[in-house]
């Protein structure tokens, strides 16, 4: 590394270590080396079994360590480890077009490219492409719903590319329910309503994540009932995800859910083994990783549940296998992702001894008012799981959980969500769960 970059890297690693644990660190981060810089833009070189992940996980968290330990206004791009600097334009043109992207809150490798198409999800799909080519003038609103992890988030990043590059210039705004939410308190709270409504009424196309978690929020109901008014009604393109069918999201008044089924409703399924097959050996190529196709036959095999279960399983055994320099194979695939079952019904009881006992903490502690770390955690993931698998409201899993008050279970849910994105290991090991308590065929 040249000399003038070796005290800027030190800063930002020196940063990044306060920000994730030593594990993770030494996983994921630890192999990072700085290629260039140019202007305000970091150019880090990551392996290439990691790369994407890097990219998808951890970029927020490289920004974030950058803008502390080189300049305020800092960008990161991850490069393969390969890549040497170019012209200086060329860079930094890249650069600005890498930053436009993420300035509209889009993940510049969600595309239509890369979305894997089955039987299990070729209607989302087919619908999402249409809206992309004609928004606003088929498919308004388009909702698609689906199990976590299945690409519904996928699909409205790759609607959002598509139109950045062939839009001609229409505003595209994505965000998920707890942005929008946020942003909404923060102009009620500094009375700033009027820049909140042109963010989200002056666009042409609004793409909004997972918006189940409406439930119990009267006045951001209310706020997106008039947003949506005021889209649909000027021919402006809505597209809507969730976990659950308009029909099924419990607390909702009638008069938003009758608008979010009123255009075209599409689910995603979980996808089928040729399918999973054939995510996971478009996964490797673009994390050029050369693996054994009986590897991936494993993986796809045993891992049922939802694509990012897929990618996170893939990525934990090459990674495994890189840092011990030893070949990845079927073998430690079955090593690493080794799942027990159990033919019980699936209730509250279930994912409390469950969870307990996957995280090894005493299952009354779950619903006590301990707050040791690693019992806090095992119970934001039970709350999750019960969320998800049974339905349930916020205010009956609080109720269920030792009374608890439904904005700790919200919080407990998001918290969750977002640690799966950031964290493969995670990832797996709530797969894992979920995997024991969901029904065998």
């Amino acid at each position: 590394m040249p000399v003038e970059l070796e005290p800027i890297w030190t800063r930002v690693r020196d940063e990044l270590r306060r920000d994730v644990p030593d594990f993770k660190f030494h996983i994921w981060l630890d192999p990072l080396t700085l290629a260039a810089v140019r202007e305000q833009t970091l150019y880090v070189r990551a392996p290439a079994h990691m790369r994407s992940w890097v990219s998808e996980r951890y970029l927020s968290i490289l920004r974030a360590a950058a803008a502390r330990g080189f300049r305020s206004d800092a960008l990161v791009e991850i490069v393969s480890s390969e890549w040497e600097p170019g012209p200086e334009a060329d860079a930094t043109t890249a650069a600005l077009a890498a930053q436009e992207t993420w300035l509209l809150g889009l993940r510049p490798k969600y595309t239509f490219e890369e979305f894997v198409i089955g039987e299990s999800n070729h209607l989302a799909h087919a619908a999402a492409l249409r809206v992309a080519e004609s928004p606003g003038q088929a498919y308004n609103p388009l909702f698609i719903y689906g199990q976590p992890g299945l690409g519904k988030t996928h699909l409205l990043h790759a609607i959002g590319n598509y139109l950045s590059r062939y839009g001609s210039g229409l505003q595209v705004r994505y965000a998920t329910l707890e942005e929008f939410t946020t942003d909404f308190v923060r102009a009620v709270r500094s009375r700033e309503m009027e820049a909140f409504k042109r963010r989200f009424r002056g666009v042409d196309v609004l793409l909004l994540d997972d918006v189940q978690f409406l439930t119990d929020k009267a006045r951001t109901e209310e706020e997106l009932f008039h947003t949506f008014n005021v889209l649909h009604d000027s021919g402006r393109q809505l597209v809507l995800t969730s976990d659950r069918s308009p029909t099924d999201l419990a607390g909702l008044e009638q008069r938003l859910g009758d608008r979010f089924a009123s255009g075209l409703v599409a689910t995603l399924e979980a996808p089928d083994v040729s399918v999973r097959r054939a995510i996971l050996e478009k996964r490797a190529r673009l994390d050029a990783v050369d693996v054994d196709p009986n590897l991936l036959e494993e993986i796809a095999a045993g891992v049922t549940t939802s694509v990012r279960a897929l990618e996170a399983a893939l990525i934990k055994v090459v990674a495994y296998a890189s840092l011990r320099s030893e070949p990845a194979t079927p073998a430690l695939a079955r090593r690493l992702l080794d799942r027990p079952s159990t033919n019980e019904p699936c209730s509250v009881a279930t994912i409390l001894h469950a969870t307990a006992t996957a995280f090894a903490v005493p299952r009354d502690t779950l619903l006590a008012r301990d707050r040791r770390p690693p019992v806090a955690r095992a119970r934001k993931v039970a709350m999750y799981l019960t969320r998800e698998l049974l339905g349930q409201s916020l205010p009956e899993i609080g109720r269920a959980f030792g009374g608890r008050d439904h904005t700790t279970v919200l919080s407990a849910v998001r918290g969750v969500s977002r640690e799966l994105e950031r964290d493969p290991t995670f990832a797996i090991a709530v797969d894992n769960l979920r995997a024991q308590l969901l029904p065998r065929p």
